[in-house]
């Protein structure tokens, strides 16, 4: 089976950023899996837990995300046509006894919070109808206008320690993080979020919740363990389409700077046996592939590779041209990229 049958509550959208998933497809799923094999199953197993043994414990078990992911999603939407908005659902939602008492449906990795706000999401996107809320100011200038009217940052950081002593950590940590993004330089601030994300960190039961908290806590204690990426794994890179690696290259493209550049370049992959031609115009890389009838590179592009799968990869790996056709200037595009950082700060400016 799927991530979708495993003995956890699951997510509808990762806290890591992803794609909002279908829990009414998820539940269709899962319904037609027992429809196709409850009457038979011996075992059932996912990805990451203990298998399931026995029939009637299958359709019991499959049974169950199905109930968790298709039920938040019927009341979330009919709460929607009441003018609720996703926050105000997640508040509000209550999973059915049989399902929310199950040990399995217990919020260790999915939760009912955010899976809530996760549907409200894909059915009504980020806006909540609210004018209020269509140009708020962003965080560091929305920040400076809260420790202004509440009398400025130390006012603003005692009022937050006022809400955590009094055990509401939520408003305490919106507070607070008002403080650290109002003067980031104020280490009152910063240990005082510090604390209040420690405290959320050990109380949650959910485990990506926590994580989220401590880190926060870390990095408000300039503590944060830097882990090197490793993404040259040639594993993972040999299963790459040549379409993924010119898609990562096109977020990168520093569109201001790109603006009034106008370039073309193509990629022939020999044993791939197309041409991939890319255009840089107006800030932004597109691309489209043909299929090539020579392995020479085609003379319309102002610089062209011509290479093996294996070698581009390479290339893009920073690895040098060894054993590449080269015509024109290829480090030309590099020029206009940006590199990325993933070290990049989170709970502070």
């Amino acid at each position: 089976m799927a991530e979708n049958a495993t003995h956890n509550m699951h997510n509808i959208l990762t806290l890591r950023g992803a794609v909002v998933r279908d829990t009414r497809v998820w539940a269709h799923y899962l319904d037609e899996t027992i429809t196709l094999f409850g009457d038979r199953g011996e075992v059932a197993f996912a990805s990451h837990h203990w298998p399931t043994w026995g029939r009637e414990r299958i359709v019991e078990h499959l049974a169950r995300p199905a109930g968790h992911v298709g039920v938040p999603s019927r009341p979330d939407l009919r709460m929607t046509y009441q003018g609720l908005t996703g926050t105000e659902i997640a508040e509000r939602m209550v999973l059915p006894p049989a399902i929310a008492n199950r040990w399995a449906n217990r919020r260790q990795y999915g939760s009912v919070s955010h899976n809530v706000k996760a549907i409200y999401q894909r059915y009504m996107g980020w806006f909540d109808g609210n004018p209020a809320r269509l140009w708020e100011h962003p965080p560091v200038e929305q920040a400076k206008r809260f420790a202004a009217d509440y009398g400025g940052v130390s006012a603003l950081i005692a009022k937050g320690e006022e809400y955590a002593a009094s055990g509401d950590l939520r408003f305490a940590a919106t507070l607070l993080g008002h403080a650290v993004f109002a003067a980031p330089e104020d280490n009152a601030a910063e240990r005082a979020l510090a604390s209040v994300y420690e405290k959320l960190g050990y109380g949650a039961e959910n485990g990506t919740w926590r994580n989220f908290y401590l880190m926060g806590a870390q990095e408000l204690r300039g503590t944060v363990a830097h882990t090197a990426l490793e993404t040259t794994n040639p594993e993972m890179a040999m299963a790459l389409t040549v379409d993924m690696p010119i898609d990562s290259l096109a977020i990168r493209v520093d569109g201001p700077r790109a603006w009034d550049e106008k370039l073309t370049m193509d990629w022939n992959v020999t044993d791939a046996g197309r041409t991939w031609g890319l255009l840089l115009s107006n800030g932004a890389l597109i691309h489209r592939s043909t299929a090539t009838e020579t392995d020479g590179p085609v003379p319309a592009a102002d610089r062209a590779l011509t290479l093996t799968e294996r070698q581009l990869l390479a290339v893009l790996a920073g690895k040098g041209l060894d054993g590449v056709h080269v015509q024109g200037d290829p480090q030309v595009l590099t020029t206009l990229l940006d590199t990325p950082h993933p070290d990049f700060a989170v709970v502070t400016p």
